[in-house]
């Protein structure tokens, strides 16, 4: 029987991508360098000076959480594929392979693995981060699954890290796996390639069940409109658009949002203190969206999540799950704000920037503009052959 290495690697070889799939890698690219850019400034970007380039850049692109989401592995393609394809001196098809062999291994994983606490964006991105720096260095079907092979011992990451500066360490962690997996195998380090196997299954995946047909990135990629966890998404989005009916968040006495419970998995921080657990609470979501005008990287600070007006919408928040739910988006949002004795009520099942209602590319130059505040570069100028030349300008 074929190691699924094998398999995945020579689908990476043989991949012609097609106009939709390089469209994607382009719009990948220029969201993740202009949150990456973002970033720069983070407490975390700054004390990893001495890390690898790969990681650096992976690290600077997560730690906003303002990065793309595949939604049917839950996991975060271009900030691990992207630094680890720039890195190694590749290009969009480097880039395709790698988010293509990241997006079915996180698949084939599933949401088990995912609510089970598992960070699927390290576990799924380090071979797949193999991937990208393999093909951008020439390497061969054979060598490919090598690289794969040796990625596997920094295949983890847990979701306890979320909030912390421990989340996109370990997804820096991940892409810099990849890139030096790469380089080993060409330097001619072997290992056995059904290590790959042994590891899905470990894992809760099934090595046969991994599908190589359809685009390169099955189902596209999410692309986020506010900066925090994707599960904050569709809540921020309906909640804003109570406020930007003109409910004043000052008459708000009580907040009840209802919705599956597999879709609050990472939301892990109740009452926050400090941005980064903003990112991962649904009662924040709640309350930025009533309070601020635009919920952007300014709502997502130290400060902002301890305002007083914030923290007492938090203890208005009821959240009241509904059994099921296996991923991030299922079944839909329903909330209910009260103030001054009436009931304001809305729903949404898909949100802005998810697959299904895709950003134009207007809105996308909005998103990345804001990103890019503070310096001189222009959007127009990100493409696949200056983007390693700025990041080593900002990063």
């Amino acid at each position: 029987m074929t190691s699924i290495a094998v398999e995945l690697a020579e689908w990476a070889t043989s991949l012609a991508p097609t106009g939709d799939d390089l469209e994607l890698a382009d719009r990948s690219l220029l969201d993740t360098i202009a949150v990456a850019i973002a970033g720069r400034d983070e407490p975390v970007v700054t004390t990893v000076r001495a890390l690898p380039e790969a990681a650096r850049w992976a690290i600077a692109g997560h730690v906003l959480d303002f990065d793309d989401l595949h939604m049917a592995s839950t996991a975060h393609i271009s900030v691990v594929c992207l630094p680890a394809v720039l890195a190694a001196g590749g290009d969009a098809l480097a880039y395709l392979a790698a988010a293509g062999v990241m997006a079915r291994l996180g698949t084939t994983l599933g949401w088990s693995h995912y609510s089970a606490g598992w960070h699927t964006t390290c576990t799924a991105g380090a071979p797949a981060a193999a991937i990208g720096a393999g093909v951008a260095l020439g390497l061969d079907a054979e060598r490919l699954a090598t690289a794969m092979a040796l990625a596997v011992p920094a295949a983890g990451g847990v979701q306890r890290a979320f909030g912390t500066d421990a989340k996109s360490l370990q997804v820096g962690f991940a892409a810099d796996a990849g890139v030096r997996a790469a380089h080993l195998a060409a330097a001619g380090a072997s290992a056995d390639v059904n290590a790959v196997d042994a590891w899905l299954e470990l894992l809760g995946g099934d090595p046969t069940g991994v599908d190589l047909t359809g685009p390169a990135v099955p189902g596209g990629l999410a692309i986020k409109v506010f900066p925090c966890c994707y599960a904050l998404q569709r809540p921020i989005s309906a909640l804003a658009e109570l406020a930007n009916g003109g409910l004043d968040h000052r008459r708000v006495s009580r907040i009840v949002l209802r919705t599956p419970k597999g879709t609050v998995t990472p939301l892990i921080h109740h009452v926050p203190t400090t941005g980064l657990e903003a990112k991962f609470s649904l009662e924040y979501a709640a309350a930025t969206a009533l309070l601020d005008a635009h919920q952007g990287l300014t709502s997502f600070t130290d400060q902002a999540a301890q305002r007083p007006e914030a923290q007492r919408l938090v203890d208005l928040v009821d959240v009241q799950l509904t059994d099921g739910g296996d991923w991030l988006l299922a079944g839909e949002l329903e909330a209910e704000v009260h103030a001054d004795g009436e009931v304001f009520r809305t729903r949404l099942r898909l949100p802005p920037g998810s697959p299904q209602r895709p950003p134009t590319h207007e809105e996308l130059l909005r998103k990345v503009g804001d990103c890019l505040v503070g310096t001189s570069l222009d959007p127009e100028s990100i493409s696949w052959g200056s983007a390693r030349e700025i990041l080593h300008r900002y990063l």
